[in-house]
């Protein structure tokens, strides 16, 4: 009796047994168009990304520009076109009146040892708070934590009549230390340091102590070189918003002597109008320390802002 011969099973439609083996995936024109797809939206995101860049830089930079132009203008000028970014006459009026009619070096030196003084001290007070709240463990450190952070909804006009009077009776209106020590710690920088040393490995701490250091030491030697971004960040945070400080040094100094630039300006307005080009001036050119720190301290700066959130 023949045997019967068992044939593979064919599909309709297929000509033949199936063959093992790889996938041999989509066709290649398919890949290409799938390929190509990729390319252009590729393309295109990078296209929207630096538009949308580009339209921030714009408005950020026009402001600027329009702060340079009316500095060189004359009220007349100013007032016939004031959306007009560049002067048609140019003029060295509002330079020659800052120059001139305020005691520019001292006011500008009054403001560094102001805003640096007044931040390298917030810096120490705030890195030593933070250290004690995230890397020591004692009763009630919860507690004050949250004090300190509630401290950050009180308005600092609410505590501005209580600080002068405080200040008037130890006699440090018009001086240094009336200037910087009210504002030598802030709740913010050590909410911002504390997230920061609770990040850093908790190892680092204990080879350090395995050696022989003291909470002291681990904070100087250990700490603090780790935590350059972070400090570096609070750095210009604090120093530009110190530097741009108008109500406390107007209220706590009245000598032109010891005032701040940006309290200084307010000379150029006046009951009869204000000295706008004078006014625009004087803002130029106090901006200048603000665009070296920044330049200076912008690698830290991005790191600080890369390893925020970073476990």
């Amino acid at each position: 009796m023949p045997t019967d011969t068992i044939r593979p099973h064919t599909a309709p439609g297929h000509l033949g047994p199936r063959k093992d083996g790889p996938d041999p995936g989509p066709p290649a024109g398919l890949r290409s168009a799938a390929l190509t797809a990729v390319r252009y939206g590729a393309r295109l995101g990078t296209v929207l990304s630096w538009t949308a860049v580009t339209i921030g830089a714009i408005a950020m930079i026009i402001p600027f520009l329009w702060m340079l132009g009316v500095a060189f203008r004359t009220n007349g000028d100013l007032y016939a076109d004031p959306a007009r970014l560049w002067p048609t006459h140019w003029t060295m009026h509002g330079v020659d009146a800052v120059l001139d009619q305020l005691p520019f070096g001292r006011l500008v030196l009054n403001t560094f040892v102001f805003a640096g003084g007044t931040t390298v001290i917030l810096l120490l007070f705030d890195s030593m708070t933070a250290f004690a709240l995230a890397r020591l463990k004692f009763r009630g450190q919860n507690v004050v934590f949250l004090l300190i952070l509630a401290t950050l909804m009180v308005p600092f006009q609410v505590t501005l009549v209580p600080v002068f009077l405080t200040l008037f009776h130890l006699g440090w209106l018009n001086s240094y230390q009336g200037l910087i020590i009210p504002r030598a710690t802030s709740a913010l920088g050590i909410f911002l340091l504390r997230q920061f040393f609770m990040q850093l490995p908790r190892e680092l701490d204990d080879a350090a102590r395995i050696d022989g250091a003291g909470d002291f030491t681990v904070y100087w030697r250990i700490i603090l070189p780790n935590a350059k971004p972070a400090l570096a960040s609070l750095f210009i945070i604090q120093f530009a918003a110190l530097w741009n400080d108008f109500l406390w040094p107007l209220v706590v100094t009245n000598n032109i002597d010891m005032q701040t630039l940006p309290a200084a300006l307010t000379l150029f307005s006046s009951q009869s109008g204000v000295d706008h080009a004078a006014l625009m001036a004087g803002a130029a050119i106090s901006l200048s320390p603000l665009a070296i720190a920044f330049l200076v301290l912008q690698r830290f700066f991005v790191q600080g802002v890369a390893t925020t959130g970073i476990k």
